[in-house]
């Protein structure tokens, strides 16, 4: 029992059908969940991207996020929310494993390295949200559009120029960031032109940018 517990890998858990775990392909545009459904599941990414948005009581959408391969969403049903509180829409095709709560908690009560890994990915999350927030709050639309590319690109990951990995609307990024359409593509021209940025069928970002906001050169206005 020993060898068994020292042996097992909760990337080979979640990659693997079981009790309670399913395997399933999401096509581009297709929805995991909609805000609304019951809430009876956590689902982890192992392939692809997936977009959060939130419809407000009025009818306002909002992208609230962007999720990577090796993330979970899902997980407000463990904290007793019966209903889903936004829609997960798919940004390319994915592979979804889908674990029910029942084996969610089993999993996180008797597999202490699966449970060490969701936990890590919650500190990571709630740390994210927190500098969400202080973004939102002081920063100009330019610098937080600045760091969302910065972001969707993994930069702090990688240390040269990078692509992101799927096409994202100007529109997404003003939701993302809270600013309008015409702003986005304002501040996207004038990054292309300072050379912080390229097209090249997808949004290529370069380190100038990261280099801009670190150190708080004019370029990126702190006043929009």
């Amino acid at each position: 029992m020993v060898k068994a517990a020292k042996d097992f890998d909760p990337r080979v858990f979640l990659a693997k059908v079981g009790a309670g775990k399913s395997i399933s392909k999401v096509g581009k545009g297709r929805s995991v969940f909609v805000q609304g459904d019951a809430a009876d599941a956590v689902f982890y990414i192992q392939e692809g991207k997936i977009k959060l948005t939130v419809v407000s009581d009025q009818g306002k959408e909002a992208v609230v996020g962007i999720l990577e391969p090796g993330q979970f969403f899902g997980e407000g049903c463990l904290n007793g929310h019966p209903l889903r509180l936004a829609t997960t829409t798919a940004m390319e095709s994915c592979v979804i494993t889908r674990i029910s709560k029942t084996a969610m908690t089993t999993a996180l009560e008797g597999k202490p390295k699966f449970s060490q890994l969701f936990m890590a990915y919650l500190l990571a999350r709630n740390s994210r949200i927190e500098e969400d927030l202080i973004d939102q709050l002081f920063n100009s639309s330019e610098k937080r559009l600045a760091r969302l590319l910065l972001l969707l690109a993994n930069f702090g990951k990688e240390a040269s120029s990078q692509p992101i990995g799927v096409n994202i609307s100007q529109e997404t990024l003003a939701e993302m960031i809270g600013t309008t359409r015409s702003r986005v593509s304002f501040f996207m021209n004038k990054f292309r032109k300072l050379g912080f940025i390229s097209y090249n069928g997808k949004i290529e970002v370069h380190s100038s940018l990261l280099n801009a906001v670190l150190r708080d050169k004019p370029e990126i206005d702190r006043k929009n």
